[in-house]
């Protein structure tokens, strides 16, 4: 029989179906690295979301036979190493492509409709005092003929895509791999920072892809262009970024992610006070329905790989 075990219940709030198998089931509703093994010990299947699972940990675990990753990211596993002792490592893809492209628009629209600066307005009174019917102390841009740049053009990256065409907007990406997609043009980063009046990111982190964005990057783009990020914080140099933004060497930003989660309160990006920044809590993939999807994806990968 099968034990399960769930190192961080707490992070997925949707109704997760017991398995078809026999087993045990305990879930812990969060879990400290020095708490791993002990949790471990004798369960077959673990689960985790956000809670590493390393070689020193798997070494102490002779019978873990499938960990389960309750997320798009294996970078909290090692996965090599899991694999070398015949452990098998599963991640859940693809079921965040609504709620994640929804959260981006989100930030975009904010950013280019000031919706942060004419909210502050409002709040202090500005509107009523006003000799005219409306305000318009902040630029307002339409997205339509726009240019949107994506850097990685996985599922994201396409349901992105399929959104920005919605809106009218011109579609430029940049990938590992060639696109075939006729509505897009690909063409590499340097040029489509050039080009882009957005630009989105959704790749991987990887040690290549590691301030994929830096400060020679950020030289490249519009001043008024904005950068999204709603894929990992180690993505982008955050002291560049702060550094652009404070400087008013871009337009603006809007990031769900951060380099460290939860962040160290000295991160350059929680400094920022200004209306052309918007930050998020990691929170983009976490709609009802997207958590459901995942919950379900979860159960399917371990009735499929549960030895």
């Amino acid at each position: 029989m099968h034990k399960i075990v769930f190192l961080d219940r707490a992070s997925l709030d949707a109704n997760i179906r017991s398995p078809s198998f026999p087993h045990t089931w305990t879930d812990y509703a969060a879990t400290a690295p020095g708490e791993v093994v002990e949790r471990l010990r004798g369960a077959t299947i673990c689960i985790t979301n956000k809670v590493p699972v390393r070689d020193a940990d798997v070494a102490q675990l002779p019978g873990l036979r499938l960990i389960a990753v309750a997320a798009t990211g294996t970078d909290n596993v090692d996965v090599d190493a899991a694999r070398a002792r015949g452990i098998a490592v599963a991640n859940v893809r693809d079921y965040a492509v609504e709620t994640v492209p929804e959260h981006c628009f989100m930030l975009i629209l904010a950013l280019r409709r000031n919706l942060l600066a004419y909210r502050a307005d409002v709040e202090a009174g500005r509107w009523e005092q006003s000799n005219r019917f409306c305000l318009l102390d902040h630029p307002i841009r339409d997205l339509a003929g726009s240019t949107l740049g994506i850097v990685g053009f996985g599922a994201l990256g396409q349901a992105v895509a399929r959104l920005a065409r919605a809106f009218g907007m011109r579609v430029i990406v940049t990938s590992r791999s060639p696109v075939a997609d006729d509505s897009v043009e690909q063409l590499a980063l340097d040029e489509l920072l050039r080009q882009s009046d957005i630009v989105t990111l959704h790749a991987p982190l990887t040690p290549d892809t590691r301030h994929k964005i830096g400060a020679g990057q950020l030289s490249l783009m519009k001043p008024d262009a904005l950068l999204i990020n709603t894929a990992r914080g180690g993505l982008v140099d955050e002291a560049a970024l702060a550094g652009a933004l404070r400087d008013g060497r871009i337009g603006g930003a809007g990031f769900d992610v951060l380099s460290a989660e939860p962040p160290s309160p000295d991160n350059p990006l929680l400094q920022l006070r200004q209306p052309n920044f918007i930050l998020t809590p990691h929170c983009a993939w976490g709609s009802a329905q997207a958590m459901q999807r995942l919950a379900d994806i979860l159960i399917d990968n371990i009735e499929s790989l549960a030895p």
